[in-house]
């Protein structure tokens, strides 16, 4: 779909695109950043770096809106218990985030959007596994604290820090089971700690990209950021909302086909 030729009925556009992505987000507990990023390439016809950097720019505000918006259920002091689980990921995603979007600036169009549909498709493969498998509903811990835990934080961290530097994500999708089947954690806490882990690690890729041209993105289409912005946070609470109105599982799996679907629609042949 081609951009909208007319400001205000791009204006309109971006503000029902906020609402129904932060809606969709609301229902399941995530930003709806893998969900928005298609519909700026697809849609409004950004190019895909500037596209990152925008959805980056977008999944920072809400993220922080969420941090401070779960203070009342999970108060500081429940989170700082746990500092070191969030040390330990924070550890690796933010060399993960550096590094990604170092490389994301250098990448040619056609190479940035073959990995971004790999990612978007790894992503939609979670969110149908969750629904069906129920990966992240809490189980035994997988290992036990020491080192190689340790390690594997680091790890998960790392690769986490990728994905969220390369589709300008949070990454709540990877980190809260990360969190509980790694460290064994309440998933709501896990949903906490993952927010604040996304917070740093966006920063030091939001920080990476402004060197790029393509930041500039933020200042152009600055009035698309505002009207995606508030139809986000109306989205948002519109699905708390209608929370428990729809079945998880089958929720989960329709937005996990429409993510794999609209992943191979917008990144297969667009170079």
């Amino acid at each position: 779909m081609a951009a909208a030729s007319s400001q205000p009925i791009r204006t309109g556009q971006g503000f029902l695109a906020g609402g129904l992505i932060g809606t969709l987000g609301g229902l399941i507990g995530l930003g709806g950043a893998e969900f928005r990023l298609p519909v700026l390439v697809g849609w409004f016809g950004l190019p895909t770096l500037e596209a990152i950097i925008f959805n980056k720019a977008m999944s920072l505000v809400v993220v922080a809106v969420a941090l401070v918006a779960r203070l009342d259920s999970i108060p500081v002091g429940q989170m700082l218990t746990h500092a070191g689980v969030a040390i330990n990921l924070l550890a690796g995603s933010l060399i993960g985030a550096w590094w990604a979007a170092g490389h994301a600036m250098t990448m040619s169009r056609r190479w940035l959007d073959r990995v971004v549909l790999v990612l978007l498709v790894g992503l939609a493969l979670l969110l149908l596994s969750e629904a069906w498998l129920g990966l992240g509903d809490g189980a035994a811990v997988l290992v036990e604290a020491g080192w190689l835990r340790l390690l594997l934080g680091l790890a998960a961290g790392f690769g986490i820090g990728m994905v969220a530097a390369l589709l300008g994500v949070a990454g709540g999708e990877l980190l809260i089971p990360t969190i509980v089947l790694l460290y064994g954690l309440d998933i709501k806490l896990a949903g906490s700690l993952s927010l604040a882990v996304s917070l740093p690690t966006m920063l030091v890729g939001f920080a990476r990209y402004s060197r790029a041209d393509a930041f500039a993105v933020l200042g152009r289409e600055r009035t698309l950021f505002g009207t995606m912005a508030a139809g986000s946070v109306l989205g948002a609470l519109l699905g708390g909302l209608l929370l428990g109105w729809v079945p998880a599982h089958l929720l989960t799996t329709l937005l996990g086909a429409i993510l794999l679907i609209s992943a191979f629609k917008t990144f297969q042949h667009n170079h």
